[in-house]
């Protein structure tokens, strides 16, 4: 194994301001753990409350979304990771991204559904929300409703920015950050 320069690592999360990182396999006691931790920081710093759950709540949404994924394709271990960042700005707010592999189709889909959102309006989202919320539910559907991305951008005070990156095994890199 090649020697990582932690101190250089170091100096890039203070200069990016990142106050919490991850990444490798993510289990639902795992992103509990790292929750419990991000809650904790975001008092110690004296964060408003409902700005310190907005943080918190799109974390959690990123987090399970990305296990669930993972889970619901059969993904192996190392296939079943997390990159996790949650950095704050200079003007209080928070930084929250989250990535993970992803079939190209799915990664293309959502990377569209995420730039829709992003065009809309804070009225646009709420709306969108509450159709969302009256639409049936498929029982035998594998994922949920879909309320958790717009409610990441309904909180968000950025649209949101999502990426994907085709890798070598003919996957993609799905990458989300909100600004909080």
């Amino acid at each position: 194994m090649d020697s990582t320069d932690l101190f250089a690592m170091r100096e890039a999360f203070n200069r990016d301001r990142i106050m919490l990182c991850f990444n490798g396999p993510i289990s639902r006691s795992l992103i509990e753990e790292i929750g419990n931790a991000l809650r904790n920081y975001l008092e110690a710093e004296h964060v408003q409350p409902s700005a310190a759950m907005d943080v918190f709540g799109a974390y959690i949404e990123m987090t399970q979304n990305i296990r669930h994924y993972a889970l619901s394709h059969g993904y192996a271990e190392h296939e079943a990771t997390a990159t996790v960042v949650v950095a704050h700005k200079e003007d209080g707010r928070h930084v929250v991204s989250a990535g993970n592999v992803v079939e190209l189709a799915d990664g293309r889909a959502l990377v569209e559904r995420i730039n829709a959102l992003a065009k809309l309006d804070k009225a646009q989202l709420k709306a969108t929300y509450k159709e969302q919320l009256r639409k049936p539910r498929d029982a035998n559907a594998s994922t949920g409703a879909g309320l958790g991305l717009i409610d990441i951008a309904r909180k968000a005070s950025e649209p949101l920015v999502a990426s994907l990156r085709e890798t070598s095994s003919g996957r993609g890199f799905f990458s989300l950050r909100a600004v909080i």
